[in-house]
């Protein structure tokens, strides 16, 4: 095989382990923002919930970071395409996580309980917001988005910021916060202790049924769905112009690749045994164990995302032909090798460092030892 079409197919799979660290780190901080107030029924039990993500929450945006930086570089013309049409998208979620370091660094600088709950407020908007816009996107993905290029490559998005929110999509993020939720749910059974930790096994089960639940109804939405097929013109090992294809639309197309490869239907199996071994361990007192198994179903989730739309990483709506594959929108091969060598080389120091941090700050966080830490948030 041509080593440009194995590039191209490794940054495939290592954009859905980007996207997959994303949803399992930053869903679990934005999880614990969700369900501050369920968690928490006092000012200390709320303090407590917030100072168990406190040493981790900034770190971990580290993937926010790594996954903008790795479609900018390695698909920039899904970068370029995306950031531009889905531009108040983006800055919807760039407001929401703007106010969140403000609810971490400024709830506890006054005893007012009313200005204690505006935070509480900011922090529970800004940890369901981006989880919910995170679901909603690759829902649009699933659907197709409303854009198309002129001869010289100029993209044009067509939608409008309200169609975005359809009702496939808001499903999709509605999946994505009671995933994050779970995830969350999980993290505070790991560090707390009492009611906290009965609270989050409890919305963790909750959670856990209404991401299945949602996933089903998802699943079988996408069986009817127009799905893309190309029919013509593409060059796998080509260059990235994605004006030489023909492409149509048939309702199931995307179940094609799990037709072809039966095998494939385990990845969506992922998120029903995550979830429900995970609930399990959860009941059973195993939180760490059931946090791992929510990262799997969050890897399964993905998974079948990426699997069903495989090779198409952007469809359009508008043009079906101008839809971005992974065969016509990425980076040149020198580019994705030199991309390699550094993943290779700094995804692990990601990985050493934070399970670093993670092993350092381990223990119980309870609201007798937060009432009396002035360092606490």
């Amino acid at each position: 095989m041509e080593t440009y079409i194995v590039l191209k197919l490794v940054w495939w799979a290592l954009l859905g382990v980007l996207l997959i660290g994303l949803a399992v780190m930053v869903g679990m901080d934005m999880g614990v923002g969700a369900g501050l107030r369920y968690f928490g029924r006092t000012d200390n039990e709320r303090r407590a919930t917030i100072n168990m993500i406190a040493p981790h929450w900034d770190g971990n945006q580290v993937w926010f970071i790594l996954g903008g930086g790795a479609v900018f570089a390695a698909w920039p013309t899904i970068y370029a395409t995306a950031f531009s049409g889905l531009y108040v998208v983006m800055l919807v979620l760039l407001w929401s996580m703007i106010v969140r370091p403000l609810g971490f660094e400024y709830r506890s600088k006054l005893t007012s309980q009313r200005w204690r709950n505006v935070w509480d407020t900011t922090l529970f908007i800004s940890g369901a917001v981006p989880m919910i816009v995170f679901g909603a996107a690759m829902g649009n993905m699933l659907r197709g988005v409303p854009f198309n290029f002129e001869w010289n490559m100029v993209s044009h998005y067509t939608g409008s910021f309200i169609a975005l929110f359809n009702p496939f999509a808001v499903l999709c993020g509605l999946m994505s916060l009671a995933l994050a939720l779970y995830q969350g749910s999980a993290m505070v059974m790991n560090r707390g202790t009492g009611v906290i930790r009965d609270r989050a096994a409890n919305l963790l089960t909750m959670t856990g049924l209404a991401a299945l639940a949602l996933f089903t109804i998802c699943g079988i939405w996408v069986a009817f769905m127009p799905g893309y097929v190309i029919t013509a013109g593409a060059d796998p090992g080509g260059a990235a112009i994605p004006l030489r294809k023909s492409v149509e639309t048939a309702a199931g197309a995307w179940l094609n690749n799990f037709s072809a490869y039966p095998v494939l239907w385990l990845i969506p199996g992922l998120v029903y045994a995550g979830v429900l071994a995970g609930i399990v361990c959860a009941r059973r007192g195993l939180s760490h164990v059931a946090w791992w198994l929510g990262a799997l179903a969050w890897a399964g989730t993905i998974g079948t995302v990426g699997t069903a739309m495989f090779p198409f990483l952007m469809p359009s709506s508008s043009q079906p032909a101008h839809s971005l594959t992974v065969w016509d929108a990425s980076s040149s091969a020198t580019t994705l090798a030199w991309m390699v060598v550094f993943t290779v080389i700094f995804i692990p120091i990601v990985a050493i460092y934070t399970s670093w941090a993670f092993w350092v700050m381990r223990g119980k966080v309870t609201p007798e030892t937060i009432e009396h830490d002035e360092h606490a948030y």
